[in-house]
């Protein structure tokens, strides 16, 4: 029904550019609508928050575990981003593996010394899982940002913002963990093992997760093989996608008289199919908002199947990109229509869906196609008009 970038929190749009004085660089950046009073589109910037397997940035955070003999890391790391690009995983590790040791020895090395001085010491370090929410780095967490600037070694994901990770401090070390869609930089398993030998020599370990690490984040997992092994865990907990992007569009989770309940499902196929990996009938209760994560490859299954069990064609629903970035995009429309209008505007991962009545009551849900581009613009500032005709959707 509608694409649009993220504009400024619930603040109107600006006044349309007359086009004798507007410059393609302004009518870039503002929304261009289509003939369809019901569909606006925008374009967004082509460039990641995040980190990609083979950005520039990774291997700039990187540099340091592809340092060859001579010092000179810029041949390895190319080397490395070519394996990374070709799939070869286990190259771009046999790179990083001399390096790994020498910290390793050196942070055993140091644990030793503190161990024979007068101070006592050299027990083991600790890791902290820090939850780093959707990207925006102001929804961090005061105790998440305090971990990320004391540690000594960073584990990351992918879906941690660049914005994120300029906090990190200068005298530590990044390593990039990240999986994507037909590449996993390194195995979960292979991650737990990264953890424990560096804690076991004494290192301060943060382990970044997008979102929140207890919620589709596999932190669950590194905190039980991690605790078995008798290393000190902190788990500190990050906004997750559902919240901290439902707040950026104004959508209520849970409305009295609307949504009785929230839902999170993953859209994830554990072999890597079309379908999702589990839906219940009872997950299209039409008074249950439903958030699904990592959802943009089985929606085409997911929502026929929803439909199927009984959630009205015509509830509302939202596909967000890359959720609380400047690169943001959504698109509002029936679920009926949902996986038509993501396929035309293609959405990339990671895309988080809202499905259920309380989307309707977001400022920017354009709720029938009586509303003209004029009504669009000013979806970011909803009056009391508009808040009835939403309601009158919701039939409350």
């Amino acid at each position: 029904m509608a694409l649009a970038l993220r504009p400024p929190r619930f603040q109107p749009l600006p006044a349309p550019i007359p086009a004798s004085t507007a410059s393609t660089t302004a009518l870039a950046a503002r929304p261009s609508f289509s003939s369809s009073p019901a569909h606006a589109v925008i374009c967004a910037a082509a460039a990641s928050p995040f980190t990609e397997a083979t950005s520039s940035s990774r291997y700039r955070r990187d540099a340091w575990s592809y340092a060859a003999s001579d010092g000179d890391s810029s041949s390895s790391s190319a080397a490395a981003a070519a394996a990374a690009s070709s799939g070869r995983r286990d190259d771009e590790i046999a790179l990083q593996l001399p390096e790994l040791r020498r910290l390793l020895d050196a942070l055993r090395a140091s644990r030793g010394r503190e161990a024979e001085g007068e101070g006592g010491g050299g027990g083991p370090g600790r890791v902290a899982l820090v939850g780093t929410g959707p990207g925006d780095p102001e929804l961090l967490t005061l105790k998440a940002v305090r971990a990320i600037e004391a540690a000594d070694l960073v584990l990351y994901d992918r879906l941690v913002s660049n914005d994120v990770l300029d906090l990190v401090g200068e005298g530590a070390r990044l390593l990039y963990v990240g999986k994507t869609a037909g590449y996993h930089s390194r195995t979960q398993e292979e991650i737990h093992e990264l953890l424990l030998s560096f804690a076991e020599a004494g290192a301060n370990v943060v382990r970044l997760k997008g979102g929140d690490p207890l919620v589709f984040g596999r932190g669950g997992e590194e905190m039980d093989f991690l605790q078995q092994q008798g290393i000190r865990v902190e788990v500190i907990p990050g906004i997750t996608s559902a919240s901290g992007i439902a707040a950026e569009l104004g959508i209520p989770l849970t409305h009295r008289g609307v949504a009785t309940s929230v839902r999170f499902l993953t859209g994830h196929s554990r072999n890597g199919g079309p379908d999702p990996l589990y839906v219940a009938e009872n997950a299209a209760d039409p008074d249950t908002t439903l958030v699904v994560y990592m959802g943009l490859s089985t929606l085409p299954s997911l929502a026929p199947k929803l439909m199927k069990h009984g959630l009205p064609p015509d509830t509302p629903a939202v596909a967000v990109e890359r959720g609380t970035t400047p690169q943001q995009r959504m698109v509002f429309a029936m679920l009926k229509d949902l996986v038509n209008e993501v396929k035309s505007e293609d959405l990339v991962s990671p895309t988080l869906i809202i499905i259920g009545k309380v989307v309707a009551l977001s400022p920017f849900w354009i709720d029938s196609s009586k509303q003209g581009a004029q009504s669009i613009e000013n979806l970011g500032s909803p009056d009391s008009r508009s808040l009835n005709r939403r309601m009158a959707v919701l039939n409350v």
